[in-house]
Protein backbone atom coordinates (compact mmCIF):
# COMPACT_ATOMS: atom_id res chain seq x y z
CA UNK A 1 0.00 0.00 0.00
CA UNK A 2 1.32 3.28 -1.17
CA UNK A 3 0.25 6.71 0.13
CA UNK A 4 0.20 9.33 -3.08
CA UNK A 5 -0.58 13.26 -2.97
CA UNK A 6 -3.64 13.77 -6.06
CA UNK A 7 -5.11 17.28 -6.15
CA UNK A 8 -3.79 18.06 -2.67
CA UNK A 9 -5.50 14.69 -1.00
CA UNK A 10 -4.08 11.54 0.37
CA UNK A 11 -4.79 8.25 -0.44
CA UNK A 12 -3.92 5.17 -0.50
CA UNK A 13 -3.37 2.83 -3.20
CA UNK A 14 -3.89 -1.29 -2.40
CA UNK A 15 -3.52 -3.67 -5.32
CA UNK A 16 -5.21 -7.33 -4.39
CA UNK A 17 -6.66 -10.13 -7.24
CA UNK A 18 -10.10 -10.59 -6.33
CA UNK A 19 -11.88 -14.40 -7.03
CA UNK A 20 -15.15 -13.85 -9.00
CA UNK A 21 -17.19 -16.80 -10.90
CA UNK A 22 -13.79 -18.61 -10.62
CA UNK A 23 -11.60 -16.08 -12.36
CA UNK A 24 -9.42 -14.11 -10.86
CA UNK A 25 -9.47 -10.39 -11.52
CA UNK A 26 -7.28 -7.38 -10.44
CA UNK A 27 -8.81 -4.91 -8.50
CA UNK A 28 -6.99 -1.73 -7.13
CA UNK A 29 -8.72 0.72 -4.34
CA UNK A 30 -7.98 4.03 -3.90
CA UNK A 31 -8.85 4.40 -0.29
CA UNK A 32 -9.52 7.90 1.48
CA UNK A 33 -10.66 8.84 5.16
CA UNK A 34 -13.80 10.06 3.83
CA UNK A 35 -17.25 8.52 4.22
CA UNK A 36 -18.01 9.82 0.86
CA UNK A 37 -19.56 7.68 -1.95
CA UNK A 38 -17.05 4.84 -4.05
CA UNK A 39 -16.87 5.31 -7.21
CA UNK A 40 -15.58 2.31 -9.42
CA UNK A 41 -13.87 3.08 -12.72
CA UNK A 42 -14.97 0.78 -15.94
CA UNK A 43 -12.25 0.61 -18.51
CA UNK A 44 -12.77 0.37 -22.32
CA UNK A 45 -12.78 -2.12 -25.63
CA UNK A 46 -8.46 -1.98 -25.27
CA UNK A 47 -8.36 -0.70 -21.53
CA UNK A 48 -6.98 -1.58 -18.20
CA UNK A 49 -6.30 0.07 -14.69
CA UNK A 50 -2.89 1.38 -16.28
CA UNK A 51 -4.26 2.67 -19.00
CA UNK A 52 -6.82 5.44 -17.00
CA UNK A 53 -3.64 6.78 -15.99
CA UNK A 54 -3.86 9.08 -12.66
CA UNK A 55 -7.75 10.49 -14.03
CA UNK A 56 -8.93 7.99 -11.54
CA UNK A 57 -6.64 9.34 -8.60
CA UNK A 58 -6.83 12.93 -9.42
CA UNK A 59 -11.10 12.31 -9.27
CA UNK A 60 -11.46 11.09 -6.24
CA UNK A 61 -8.46 13.08 -4.34
CA UNK A 62 -10.56 16.14 -5.45
CA UNK A 63 -14.09 14.48 -4.50
CA UNK A 64 -12.78 12.75 -1.33
CA UNK A 65 -14.88 9.92 -2.70
CA UNK A 66 -13.09 6.16 -2.30
CA UNK A 67 -12.22 4.26 -5.96
CA UNK A 68 -12.07 1.16 -7.37
CA UNK A 69 -10.55 0.19 -10.59
CA UNK A 70 -10.50 -2.91 -12.08
CA UNK A 71 -9.59 -5.18 -15.14
CA UNK A 72 -12.65 -7.10 -16.57
CA UNK A 73 -12.13 -10.69 -17.39
CA UNK A 74 -9.87 -10.79 -20.24
CA UNK A 75 -8.03 -7.74 -20.13
CA UNK A 76 -4.96 -6.48 -18.14
CA UNK A 77 -3.74 -8.57 -14.61
CA UNK A 78 -6.79 -10.54 -14.38
CA UNK A 79 -7.76 -14.44 -15.86
CA UNK A 80 -8.18 -14.75 -19.69
CA UNK A 81 -11.74 -14.80 -21.55
CA UNK A 82 -13.34 -18.04 -21.58
CA UNK A 83 -16.01 -18.01 -23.74
CA UNK A 84 -16.26 -16.29 -27.16
CA UNK A 85 -18.85 -12.87 -26.89
CA UNK A 86 -22.10 -12.52 -28.16
CA UNK A 87 -24.59 -9.52 -27.99
CA UNK A 88 -25.44 -9.81 -24.75
CA UNK A 89 -21.66 -9.42 -23.23
CA UNK A 90 -22.19 -6.26 -22.17
CA UNK A 91 -25.15 -7.40 -19.98
CA UNK A 92 -22.48 -10.24 -18.60
CA UNK A 93 -20.46 -7.87 -17.45
CA UNK A 94 -22.93 -5.91 -15.69
CA UNK A 95 -23.88 -8.75 -14.07
CA UNK A 96 -20.08 -9.26 -13.30
CA UNK A 97 -19.45 -5.98 -12.23
CA UNK A 98 -22.65 -6.06 -9.40
CA UNK A 99 -21.10 -9.55 -8.14
CA UNK A 100 -17.81 -7.81 -8.05
CA UNK A 101 -19.52 -4.95 -5.94
CA UNK A 102 -21.45 -7.12 -3.82
CA UNK A 103 -18.44 -8.97 -2.78
CA UNK A 104 -16.37 -5.65 -2.21
CA UNK A 105 -19.44 -4.48 0.30
CA UNK A 106 -20.18 -2.03 -2.25
CA UNK A 107 -23.76 -0.26 -2.30
CA UNK A 108 -25.15 3.33 -3.67
CA UNK A 109 -21.72 3.79 -5.95
CA UNK A 110 -20.93 5.58 -8.88
CA UNK A 111 -19.91 4.62 -12.12
CA UNK A 112 -17.37 6.21 -14.18
CA UNK A 113 -17.47 4.37 -17.45
CA UNK A 114 -15.15 5.09 -20.58
CA UNK A 115 -16.75 3.16 -23.88
CA UNK A 116 -17.76 -0.15 -23.88
CA UNK A 117 -17.07 0.66 -19.85
CA UNK A 118 -20.08 3.51 -20.37
CA UNK A 119 -22.32 0.51 -21.94
CA UNK A 120 -21.56 -1.59 -19.14
CA UNK A 121 -22.56 1.21 -16.74
CA UNK A 122 -25.60 2.07 -17.93
CA UNK A 123 -26.74 -1.67 -17.80
CA UNK A 124 -25.48 -1.98 -14.47
CA UNK A 125 -27.76 1.24 -13.37
CA UNK A 126 -30.86 -0.24 -15.54
CA UNK A 127 -30.93 -3.91 -13.78
CA UNK A 128 -29.65 -3.27 -10.26
CA UNK A 129 -30.36 0.31 -9.55
CA UNK A 130 -29.81 -0.41 -5.76
CA UNK A 131 -25.91 -0.50 -5.98
CA UNK A 132 -26.00 2.34 -7.91
CA UNK A 133 -26.94 5.77 -7.02
CA UNK A 134 -25.55 7.75 -9.98
CA UNK A 135 -23.58 7.32 -13.67
CA UNK A 136 -20.89 9.21 -15.72
CA UNK A 137 -20.61 7.58 -19.34
CA UNK A 138 -18.10 8.51 -21.73
CA UNK A 139 -17.97 7.66 -25.39
CA UNK A 140 -20.40 4.92 -24.33
CA UNK A 141 -22.54 2.99 -26.95
CA UNK A 142 -25.88 2.07 -26.97
CA UNK A 143 -26.41 0.81 -30.66
CA UNK A 144 -24.66 0.28 -33.76
CA UNK A 145 -23.36 3.01 -35.98
CA UNK A 146 -21.04 3.05 -39.15
CA UNK A 147 -18.97 5.47 -37.71
CA UNK A 148 -18.48 3.24 -35.03
CA UNK A 149 -17.72 0.09 -37.57
CA UNK A 150 -15.12 2.53 -39.83
CA UNK A 151 -13.17 3.33 -36.59
CA UNK A 152 -12.74 -0.29 -35.92
CA UNK A 153 -11.62 -1.21 -39.28
CA UNK A 154 -8.73 1.50 -38.68
CA UNK A 155 -7.64 0.56 -35.32
CA UNK A 156 -7.98 -3.18 -37.07
CA UNK A 157 -5.70 -1.67 -40.05
CA UNK A 158 -3.42 -0.27 -37.51
CA UNK A 159 -2.84 -3.51 -35.50
CA UNK A 160 -1.34 -4.59 -39.17
CA UNK A 161 0.57 -1.96 -40.24
CA UNK A 162 2.27 0.27 -36.97
CA UNK A 163 3.42 -1.26 -33.81
CA UNK A 164 0.13 -0.82 -32.27
CA UNK A 165 -0.07 -4.47 -31.07
CA UNK A 166 2.95 -3.96 -29.32
CA UNK A 167 2.39 -1.39 -27.60
CA UNK A 168 -1.26 -2.70 -25.51
CA UNK A 169 1.30 -5.86 -25.15
CA UNK A 170 2.57 -3.93 -22.73
CA UNK A 171 -0.74 -3.66 -20.52
CA UNK A 172 -2.13 -7.17 -21.87
CA UNK A 173 0.26 -9.30 -21.88
CA UNK A 174 -0.68 -12.81 -22.59
CA UNK A 175 -4.46 -11.75 -22.99
CA UNK A 176 -3.24 -8.95 -26.27
CA UNK A 177 -4.93 -10.97 -28.80
CA UNK A 178 -8.00 -11.91 -26.91
CA UNK A 179 -8.52 -8.45 -25.91
CA UNK A 180 -8.18 -7.51 -29.67
CA UNK A 181 -9.74 -10.53 -31.32
CA UNK A 182 -12.69 -9.58 -28.67
CA UNK A 183 -13.70 -5.87 -29.78
CA UNK A 184 -12.65 -6.44 -33.38
CA UNK A 185 -14.31 -9.70 -34.13
CA UNK A 186 -17.24 -9.27 -32.10
CA UNK A 187 -18.08 -5.25 -33.42
CA UNK A 188 -17.43 -6.29 -36.91
CA UNK A 189 -19.57 -9.43 -36.95
CA UNK A 190 -22.68 -9.99 -39.04
CA UNK A 191 -24.58 -11.10 -35.89
CA UNK A 192 -23.99 -7.46 -34.13
CA UNK A 193 -24.69 -5.17 -36.47
CA UNK A 194 -28.19 -5.24 -34.91
CA UNK A 195 -26.99 -4.62 -31.27
CA UNK A 196 -29.01 -2.52 -29.31
CA UNK A 197 -29.63 -1.76 -25.73
CA UNK A 198 -31.85 1.36 -25.84
CA UNK A 199 -34.82 -0.68 -24.56
CA UNK A 200 -32.89 -0.67 -20.81
CA UNK A 201 -32.40 3.06 -21.01
CA UNK A 202 -36.26 3.76 -19.54
CA UNK A 203 -35.09 1.48 -16.25
CA UNK A 204 -32.23 3.98 -15.37
CA UNK A 205 -33.35 6.45 -12.67
CA UNK A 206 -30.59 7.48 -11.32
CA UNK A 207 -28.68 10.69 -12.49
CA UNK A 208 -26.44 10.29 -15.47
CA UNK A 209 -23.74 12.58 -16.62
CA UNK A 210 -22.97 11.83 -20.54
CA UNK A 211 -19.65 12.73 -21.81
CA UNK A 212 -18.59 12.52 -25.54
CA UNK A 213 -15.75 14.20 -27.30
CA UNK A 214 -16.85 16.44 -30.32
CA UNK A 215 -14.21 14.62 -32.74
CA UNK A 216 -15.54 11.22 -31.03
CA UNK A 217 -13.95 8.72 -33.86
CA UNK A 218 -16.00 6.15 -32.77
CA UNK A 219 -19.47 7.63 -32.53
CA UNK A 220 -22.00 10.49 -33.62
CA UNK A 221 -23.78 12.82 -31.07
CA UNK A 222 -26.63 10.34 -31.41
CA UNK A 223 -25.37 8.04 -29.16
CA UNK A 224 -25.65 10.95 -26.42
CA UNK A 225 -29.54 12.13 -27.37
CA UNK A 226 -30.08 8.72 -27.41
CA UNK A 227 -29.14 8.32 -23.80
CA UNK A 228 -30.21 11.52 -22.36
CA UNK A 229 -33.87 11.67 -23.95
CA UNK A 230 -34.52 8.14 -22.81
CA UNK A 231 -33.43 7.40 -19.25
CA UNK A 232 -35.63 8.17 -16.33
CA UNK A 233 -33.66 9.97 -13.91
CA UNK A 234 -31.62 13.66 -14.15
CA UNK A 235 -29.48 13.86 -17.39
CA UNK A 236 -27.09 15.80 -18.31
CA UNK A 237 -25.30 16.16 -21.66
CA UNK A 238 -21.72 17.09 -22.43
CA UNK A 239 -19.69 17.10 -25.67
CA UNK A 240 -16.29 18.17 -24.89
CA UNK A 241 -14.77 20.49 -26.96
CA UNK A 242 -10.79 19.56 -28.33
CA UNK A 243 -11.75 16.37 -27.27
CA UNK A 244 -12.26 12.50 -29.65
CA UNK A 245 -13.23 9.29 -28.46
CA UNK A 246 -11.03 9.60 -24.68
CA UNK A 247 -12.17 12.95 -23.01
CA UNK A 248 -10.48 12.80 -19.65
CA UNK A 249 -7.07 11.81 -21.48
CA UNK A 250 -7.75 14.63 -24.41
CA UNK A 251 -9.36 17.40 -22.13
CA UNK A 252 -8.29 16.12 -19.06
CA UNK A 253 -8.80 19.40 -17.10
CA UNK A 254 -12.15 20.16 -18.13
CA UNK A 255 -13.49 16.34 -17.86
CA UNK A 256 -12.07 16.44 -14.31
CA UNK A 257 -13.88 19.82 -13.42
CA UNK A 258 -17.10 18.91 -15.04
CA UNK A 259 -17.10 14.91 -13.50
CA UNK A 260 -16.15 16.20 -10.18
CA UNK A 261 -19.43 18.83 -9.79
CA UNK A 262 -21.47 16.07 -10.94
CA UNK A 263 -20.01 13.88 -8.36
CA UNK A 264 -20.30 16.32 -5.71
CA UNK A 265 -23.65 17.10 -6.45
CA UNK A 266 -25.35 13.59 -5.65
CA UNK A 267 -27.36 12.93 -2.69
CA UNK A 268 -25.00 9.91 -2.44
CA UNK A 269 -22.61 11.40 -0.93
CA UNK A 270 -23.03 11.62 2.83
CA UNK A 271 -21.32 14.25 5.20
CA UNK A 272 -20.73 16.64 2.74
Amino acid sequence: MTDVSSESKQLRIADSNVELYGISLKVRKLETDSPRATIVFLHDSLGCIPVWRDFPERLCGLTRCNGIIYDRQGYGGSGPFTRERDQRYLEREADALAALMKKLGLSKSILFGHSDGGSIALVAAAKTPELISGVITEGAHVFVEEITLEGIRHAQKLFKETDLRQRITKYHGDNTDGVISAWIDTWLSPEFRDFNMEHLLPSIKCPVLVLQGEGDEYGSEAQVDAIVNQVSGTSLKDMVKFARHTPHKEAPEYTLRVTANFVTSLNSIVNP
